[in-house]
């Protein structure tokens, strides 16, 4: 980053060749006596018009002349080099080209060989030809040099896929769940307004578990939703179910499961059944009998799926009115009513609103212990994260056990706020299917979040690994404590360049006195083992940066890691600016050159900013 009076100005090149530096007298500020400053800067181009960035081809892309204020009179002026497209890439063309042209069968070989695409066929290549042919790079006998380039920087190219390709016929317990925590809040924990709108927010990102709290209203004759104990203030449960039932499927047609945390009397119960049966109908999933075994997912496609346990009538015990409750360490902390040991709860209940039930949660009757496993019957069970950390210690196998056929939800701790997370990796590691998280609020670890639900075409749905399913003839479950394997293999990642941030950001955004001087932070999200972060070299004033450095992560549990690319604008007081980020699933990654569009802080995909990397996979040894 540049302050005012530091000129200095790289030199331009093209074809890899330093221009000869040309002095330019540009007139900043007429005074008597004639006087002019002047400065020395890199001349590329004569005629400032003729950098229309939408009709260049892309190998020879450059921005206008920008200017850049210092203090009230003074200007500075750049001019951006023409960047090309890597060596690595233009030897490829070469190897796979004839004359300057690639035909369908270069293209399919390229597939093959070198994007590792194996099952790369000459439909799918001719595919690629086809979504081309309206650029005017493209000529009649094949791909120009231009046009191969374009298709690498375009979104056909992803690196990773955007089909739902796993086993989905296994039970629910099998796979991780996007699952969203409070999800009518549009801000905080504590004043923020409770709406639908965070819900269908939620819903077409992928989410798949949406919780609703439940609670009379001030007439007591009706029910809302809200943050109990705070000053959220409510919005009513049709809004919400509506919501739920106009969107539930916009994104996979996958089951979407509602956990109500429920505050009602017996006839306010009645009332919520009835709506959710009205406003739901055939898409309502329920059961006959407590589940011995949770469906698949491909089972319960397009089915609403309600997940609670009926709480004790309030007048029994006036005490349970409010769940929301501060512990012994002051931390505020979600006690829901539906996972108290509650033994009258379910007989209480109204029929109509019991038969509402097909996940029952709770925790087992007669103080046993919260880990069994009951051979007749599946549950849900929450716990905040805070609980988590303590159980892991000394129940680390019983954890995973008890997720390999019941569904697991943690929740963040009372003491967020401000709507932050907490590292999911933990969760998943022992088998937590729903780690619940608060999607308004942004951060490194709802990107990791966001990156882990990318994988299997981002339906909201992820197959645990099956490390995480297995029992041993000796009947032995994975240990995450001890564990962890060796080194399994090797990610060889390559950063080449980025582009779109002149389009998707203003000219001064980064910087007020100069173009943004970019580096990217790319590393591994996972296992303690695997996390590693490493960084590129900053790339001074210019908005087309061009890297080329090459990294490689060493994985030990390479089902669970998360790669992980942020991009921040160099600044010298070490406040870096952010430029964009993603992270993607590192078992769903394509090889290859591929590219990879950048989100923001919240996870919303930027129109234009991407880079462009390769990924290899090497063996460990």
């Amino acid at each position: 980053m540049k302050y005012p009076g530091q000129f200095s100005f790289h030199v331009a090149k093209r074809n890899n060749k330093p221009y000869q530096r040309q002095a330019a007298s540009i007139p900043l500020i007429s005074l008597p006596l004639s006087l002019s400053l002047t400065l020395q800067m890199d001349m590329i181009s004569e005629n400032e018009n003729e950098c229309d960035v939408t009709n260049l081809p892309v190998v020879s892309k450059k921005l206008p002349k920008q200017h850049f204020k210092v203090c009230f009179c003074f200007k500075r002026i750049f001019k951006h080099r023409i960047y090309e497209p890597p060596e690595d890439i233009k030897k490829l063309f070469e190897r796979y080209s004839e004359n300057g042209t690639m035909t369908v069968e270069h293209l399919q070989r390229f597939l093959i060989e070198v994007q590792e695409e194996s099952n790369a066929s000459k439909d799918s290549a001719q595919a690629i030809f086809n979504s081309l042919k309206h650029l005017n790079v493209f000529p009649r006998k094949g791909l120009s040099f231009e046009a191969f380039y374009r298709y690498l920087l375009s979104d056909r190219n992803s690196a990773i896929r955007r089909v739902v390709h796993q086993d989905m016929q296994a039970p629910l317990a099998h796979y991780f769940i996007f699952t969203s925590h409070n999800s009518y809040l549009t801000g905080n924990q504590l004043s923020s307004d409770c709406s639908e709108v965070p819900i269908i927010a939620a819903l077409k990102k992928g989410v798949k578990v949406i919780e609703l709290d439940l609670w009379p209203n001030d007439r007591e004759d009706g029910v809302e939703v809200r943050h109990g104990g705070t000053l959220t203030r409510p919005v009513e449960l049709i809004k919400c179910l509506k919501a739920i039932k106009d969107n539930a499927f916009s994104v996979s047609d996958y089951p979407v499961v509602i956990t109500f945390e429920d505050h009602l009397t017996p006839d306010l119960q009645s009332i919520v059944a009835q709506m959710v049966t009205k406003t739901f109908g055939e898409l309502l999933y329920r059961s006959e009998s407590h589940l011995k075994e949770f469906p698949s997912p491909e089972s319960l496609k397009k089915k609403i799926l309600i997940s609670t346990k009926p709480p004790k009538e309030l007048h029994e015990a006036s005490s349970s009115a409010k769940d929301e409750t501060w512990n012994v360490n002051g931390e505020h902390e979600e006690v829901a009513s539906h996972d108290r040991d509650d033994p009258t709860g379910e007989e209480n209940a109204v029929p109509q609103y019991k038969n509402l039930i097909a996940i029952h949660a709770g925790k087992p009757k007669g103080g046993k212990d919260i880990w069994a496993i009951d051979p007749n019957k599946v549950r849900r069970l929450s716990l905040s994260e805070q609980e988590l950390e303590d159980a892991v210690y000394t129940r680390g196998t019983d954890i995973v056990r008890f997720t390999q056929k019941n569904l697991l939800r943690v929740y963040p701790k009372g003491l967020r706020f401000d709507s932050s997370n907490y590292d999911p990796m933990l969760g998943w590691m022992h088998g937590a299917q729903m780690v619940a998280f608060n999607m308004q609020g942004y951060g490194k670890y709802l990107w990791i979040m966001q990156g882990m639900f990318r994988a299997n075409g981002g339906c909201g749905y992820v197959k645990k690994p099956d490390f995480l399913l297995e029992v041993t003839p000796s009947d032995e479950v994975f240990d995450p404590a001890n564990n962890i394997p060796p080194i399994q293999k090797i990610l060889k990642v390559k950063v080449y360049l980025g582009e779109g941030w002149h389009s998707d950001f203003r000219h001064t955004h980064f910087d007020r006195f100069s173009p943004p001087d970019f580096f990217v932070r790319v590393g591994i999200d996972g296992v303690p083992d695997d996390k590693v972060m490493e960084q590129t070299k900053a790339i001074e004033d210019e908005w087309l940066p061009v890297w080329n450095e090459e990294f490689e992560f060493k994985l030990r549990v390479p089902e669970l890691a998360i790669l992980r690319i942020e991009i921040l604008e160099y600044d010298t007081s070490g406040k870096h600016d952010f430029g964009g980020q993603t992270c993607l699933p590192v078992s769903e990654l394509r090889t290859g050159i591929r590219v990879i569009p950048l989100h923001n802080k919240k996870g919303d995909k930027y129109y234009s900013t991407k880079l462009l990397m390769r990924f290899e996979f090497l063996p460990a040894n």
